[in-house]
């Protein structure tokens, strides 16, 4: 079953232009969404969930066009970017609210997370650190059963520890197979750890969306002298010079017989920057 399906996804704004992203996502799987900051995730991520209006494109969630059916369609999602909780409001104050927006939250559910997460119903939410106020606002996301989560840039500013503890998360909640995890970042060694597939953007286009281990074998890095750099460089997306020689990523395919060449895997980080080397030179 396809969780989520965004096909043609287009935004324009007078100095920007979100054009033509299209990505589906499994049932029971990760996705991370990747660009440099400004690439326009977050744009594509509120003109899919109708946050802001689209100027094209579609979005079909758990099979149901987005416009014909987007109350029924969010009751069953989580959407999260940044902390927009009132700070100087206690937790359980907040959950009450949110409770009303939803018929199906689970109060005994909701009560194992608190316990499990290590969270006080009696702070405010000024006084919980980010990692903390992440981990409430995905108690509130899995007691309401929602089969969709959207994260907006979850780990950034959280430490090394505190990252690894929300991955780790992200893997249990996908464990049943019944919920999918959509999230954004430009730290891309967290997709390392847990993305099953990843789309990437850059300036506003598509330039991938497939599982990640197909993504790093459609990929090369290659590097050699310089006097071997004339008899590939036409083929490369992108290069860099160095005191050896040259560096560059080319695509597997474009791969010619080459004894002067070294070929290595890349990593996601390689991906983007080589694509964002190409983009500063044209």
């Amino acid at each position: 079953m396809t969780m989520l399906k965004v096909k043609n996804l287009r935004k324009e704004y007078p100095k920007f232009l979100l054009n033509d992203v299209s990505f589906d996502i499994p049932k029971g799987y990760i996705m991370g969404f990747i660009g440099e900051n400004g690439a326009g995730k977050t744009t594509t991520l509120k003109a899919m969930l109708n946050i802001i209006s689209r100027d094209g494109g579609s979005v079909e969630i758990f099979g149901k066009n987005m416009d014909e059916n987007e109350l029924d369609i969010k009751k069953d999602i989580a959407f999260m970017a940044g902390n927009s909780f009132y700070p100087k409001r206690k937790i359980k104050e907040i959950t009450k609210v949110f409770k009303r927006f939803y018929s199906n939250f689970d109060d005994n559910l909701y009560q194992q997370f608190l316990q499990k997460f290590d969270l006080d119903e009696e702070k405010k939410i000024d006084e919980l650190s980010q990692g903390m106020s992440l981990k409430y606002s995905i108690a509130l996301a899995l007691s309401h059963h929602a089969k969709l989560i959207i994260l907006d840039e979850p780990t950034s500013g959280l430490d090394p520890v505190a990252r690894d503890s929300l991955l780790e998360l992200f893997q249990n909640i996908i464990e049943d197979g019944e919920v999918s995890i959509l999230f954004s970042t430009h730290i891309t060694s967290d997709l390392e750890k847990c993305a099953d597939y990843i789309t990437f953007i850059q300036h506003g286009q598509m330039i991938e969306s497939l599982p990640k281990e197909d993504l790093i074998e459609k990929y090369r890095l290659v590097n050699g002298s310089l006097n071997a750099l004339d008899s590939i460089q036409s083929d490369l997306i992108s290069f860099k010079k160095n005191a050896f020689g040259f560096t560059g990523l080319i695509k597997t395919n474009q791969l010619k017989e080459n004894n002067k060449i070294k070929i290595g895997a890349p990593s996601l980080d390689d991906i983007m920057i080589y694509y964002a080397e190409r983009g500063a030179t044209l």
